[in-house]
Order: structure tokens, then C-alpha cells, then sequence
């Protein structure tokens, strides 16, 4: 349990009253600090609806102790690392990171936006200097602590509260100088009792995705669930969860893209009834209100929400989800394969621990890059597993 100062006061993240000193400190403009490690770190305090939120400065979860829920690993054993500075940009003062995307969010005439999604171009390993359309779903996923787990959370993680957390996440971004959230469309839980309300308020926020009288037209980006795509005669449909009756539809270059450039993420799906698999889209509407997708990525999660990308690492989260130590999944962003991350960051106060899994088909060069890697951060204890060599090995408990 983390605990905070609030000018005199020292409370905790699960005393009654935390709510409520929170709001108070908002509007009184007060820093709080965590009391993680002597003489506090400071944080500040985000405001999402009606709630408030703590959230650690920028640049600064390293500064916290690894046990602490404030904690954040260090960007350099994830994709992140070749992205901060260049691709994100965050404001030490406000917090707010300001996003250089590589696809489109306008479309002109029927020209098609570029497809930095389905035809691969988000696997260019390195590039820092814009971030794929997966890529911002890996960040959004990210700082809305979806990577994050630990026993405790079992069975209390549901949709109501993912896109709250993707919300506030997106709060504190921008895209080509306008805010995230203007943009970003995350559907809300569906009740059939209040389908009416929901659809109101669903084409009120999809009023900035309409064609205009000229011009360019403008296009929003869809955060969801996928439930099915469905053939139609010229193409494909997107279903998604908690949006019945509004399926976007997908041209057939697009889909069969799709079906390539994630036929990994896809297979993985079918493969686990459990899992879900997430959807990042940029659309539009026509003017007759249909929804039309320009671009996609998808990204599969397990039944707790964090992230794999293989079958391995799906032992790994199924392993790591039964423990009370509080684990980060690693994200690869713009990163290939071929390029050694963690596949996760077990959190210890005595020391943080990366888990790397190593693909069965690496070679020596991604041996050498994986020892430099694990070199470059010494204060970081490091757990290897070969599932093409052995079983995996214990994880280091307590």
C-alpha cells in the first residue's frame, strides 16, 4: 500500500478518506509525494470525471522504490527506450506527452490512408521517430497500468474499468497538436436496458468522425475488443464488443493485410477462449453514418488483460498472475522480434528482476545483443528462460 503526504498530512491509498483529501488537494493545487523512500518523490494529481488519481511525475518511476506501485522499469528494457525523446514527447512540468504518429488521421477524397498498421510497417526495428499505429496501443495500454498485475487484483479487472484507465491514460496525450481524448473513441459497457442512452451518447462522441461539406475529412481512433469479422459482398465487418448494431466495415485489401501482417496475434486468439484480442483502428463515417476502418492494428491479452505475444510468454502471465509481487509486462512497441526486450519486470524491494524469454530459433547475434542488454542495467537482476532448451525455470520468489 502506497502512502502519500499531502501538505502535513500522511494518508494511505486505501483509507476512507483518500478520496476525498484528494479532491480537496486538487483543488487547493497540492503536490502530494509518496513515501516510498525517505523524504518523498513528488507526484501530482489527475482529475478523470469525478475522480481523482495519483500519478508519478514524468521521468521519474525509477525514482521510486521497485515494491512500490509507483514504480516503473526502466524504458530501455522494452520498446519504449528508442521512443522517449523522439516519438513521445513528455512535458516535465505538466506531464502531458505529445505523440509523432505514422499514419494518418485525415483522409482526402477515397484515397486511403497509409496503412502503417496491417502491411507491417510498425515491425521496423529501432525506428524512434514515430510510432506506429500498434505502437500507440502498446503506450495507451501502458500508462493506463494495463501491463501491470498481481494476485490481488484476480477477478477485478472488467471492462467498466479498463476503459477508465485507458481514458485517464489518454488524458495526458496529445496527437498532432490536439488532445487524445477529442479523438479516441473507447465504447462504454453495454446495457440493453439502456441501449437508447448508449447510442445517444455514442453519436454524440462520434460527431468529429462525420464527412464534412469540404475538405479534408477527419478520422477518430477506436480502442476495443474484438468479437468477430463477419464477410460481406465487398469486404469484411468488424464487430466489436459492447457496440452491437455498429459494425465498421474493412475493405478486402485491408482485411486480407490484416490477416498477414497478424496472423501471430490471430492464431494466439483462436487458440485460448479465454484471451481477448484488442483492436486499435482509425475510422471515419460516411454520410450515412456507416462506419469505415483506414487502418488497424490488433494486440492479444490474456484473461487478466496484460498482453503476450507468444505461447510462452502466455505461461509466463499465467505464472506470474498467481503471484502477490506485482509484475509489468514489456511491450515491444516499434521493436521486431529479432530484438531482445523483457518479456516482463518482476517488481522485488530488495531488487527488480527482468524475465526474458528467448525465441527457440535465436541465434548468436541475438544471444550477444540479449547479454548487452542485461549488461547495460546492473541494478536490474535478470531470469532467462530457453523454452527451446528446457522447461521454464522457477521464478525467483521471495
Amino acid at each position: 500500500m502506497r502512502r502519500f503526504k499531502l501538505a502535513d498530512r500522511i494518508i494511505g491509498e486505501t483509507a476512507p478518506e483518500f478520496s476525498g483529501a484528494l479532491a480537496d488537494a486538487y483543488r487547493k493545487r497540492m503536490r502530494p509525494f509518496c513515501l516510498c523512500k525517505d523524504g518523498g518523490l513528488a507526484m501530482y494529481i489527475a482529475q478523470v470525471g469525478d475522480q481523482y488519481i495519483v500519478k508519478r511525475m514524468p521521468m521519474s518511476g525509477g525514482g521510486h522504490d521497485p515494491g512500490c506501485a509507483s514504480y516503473e522499469p526502466p524504458d530501455e528494457l522494452s520498446g519504449l527506450g528508442v521512443l522517449m525523446g523522439s516519438a513521445i514527447q513528455v512535458d516535465p512540468e505538466s506531464g502531458i506527452a505529445a505523440l509523432k504518429v505514422a499514419f494518418s488521421l485525415t483522409k482526402i477524397g477515397r484515397r486511403a490512408a497509409p496503412q502503417a498498421g496491417a502491411d507491417g510497417s510498425d515491425m521496423v526495428a529501432g525506428d524512434a521517430k514515430k510510432l506506429s499505429i500498434r505502437s500507440v496501443l502498446h503506450y495507451l495500454w501502458h500508462q493506463a497500468e494495463l501491463t501491470a498485475w498481481t494476485s490481488r487484483w484476480a477477478g477485478k479487472r472488467h471492462w467498466w474499468n479498463i476503459r477508465w484507465h485507458l481514458l485517464a491514460a489518454a488524458g495526458q496525450m496529445t496527437v498532432k497538436g490536439g488532445a487524445l481524448t477529442e479523438m479516441l473513441f473507447v465504447p462504454e459497457p453495454f446495457r440493453a436496458a439502456d441501449k437508447a442512452a448508449i447510442e445517444q451518447r455514442r453519436a454524440a462522441a462520434l460527431v468529429p468522425a462525420l464527412p464534412p461539406k469540404s475538405g479534408p475529412r477527419k478520422l477518430m481512433i477506436l480502442v476495443g475488443e474484438v468479437k468477430d469479422f463477419a464477410p460481406t459482398r465487398a469486404g469484411h465487418r468488424l464487430i466489436v464488443k459492447h457496440l452491437p448494431d455498429f459494425p465498421l466495415l474493412l475493405d478486402e485489401g485491408l482485411y486480407q493485410r490484416l490477416q498477414g501482417r497478424f496472423e501471430n496475434e490471430l492464431s494466439l486468439w483462436e487458440a485460448d477462449e479465454a484471451s481477448h484480442l484488442m483492436t486499435i483502428a482509425t475510422f471515419g463515417l460516411t454520410p450515412a453514418g456507416l462506419a469505415v476502418v483506414e487502418d488497424m492494428a490488433l494486440m492479444v491479452v490474456a484473461e487478466n488483460w496484460v498482453p503476450y505475444d507468444s505461447v510462452y510468454e502466455r505461461r509466463l502471465i499465467d505464472t506470474l498472475a498467481k503471484l502477490r509481487d506485482r509484475s509489468v509486462k514489456g511491450l515491444r512497441y516499434n521493436l521486431s522480434a529479432e530484438t531482445p526486450t523483457a518479456a516482463a519486470m518482476l517488481q522485488r524491494q530488495s531488487q527488480p528482476i527482468a524475465l526474458y524469454v528467448v525465441p527457440p530459433l535465436a541465434g548468436d547475434a541475438y544471444d550477444e545483443a540479449l547479454d548487452e542488454l542485461i549488461s547495460s542495467r546492473p541494478e536490474v537482476g535478470a531470469w532467462i528462460w530457453r523454452p527451446g532448451e528446457e522447461e521454464m525455470p522457477p521464478l525467483p520468489f521471495r
